[in-house]
């Protein structure tokens, strides 16, 4: 088992809350090398400020791309207050050079305990 430390911005802290009160459950990243190998059984540690949550992974899955997730997972479970993949994407490719990650390593989607 291996802990993670993912941060989460201060403007991001609805997503934080949503972590911490269970509405989010599932985590993704790009799935680059720093991310690829994080485990079922593995722990996150979430951190936004002073604010620290620890959520164990229940299980790991690679996708090739945002499309191919959203066949497994539905969009509430990923970011519950986008609606639609257009605005799903339209978060992810906020995030500097985060779609070209997304092209080149894919997706990695972590079930959060609760």
């Amino acid at each position: 088992m291996k802990r993670y430390t993912v941060r989460v911005r201060q403007q991001d802290k609805d997503i934080f809350l949503q972590i911490k009160n269970g509405q989010k459950t599932v985590e993704t990243r790009a799935a680059t090398i720093k991310h690829k190998n994080i485990k079922k059984g593995d722990i996150l540690i979430f951190v936004c400020g002073n604010d620290k949550i620890e959520k164990e992974i229940l299980k790991a899955s690679l996708f090739k791309s945002i499309s191919q997730m959203l066949k497994y997972y539905k969009i509430k479970q990923i970011m519950p207050s986008v609606k639609t993949k257009q605005e799903m994407e339209k978060v992810y490719y906020s995030f500097s050079g985060y779609q070209e990650k997304i092209k080149k390593h894919g997706l990695i989607a972590l079930e959060l305990s609760n």
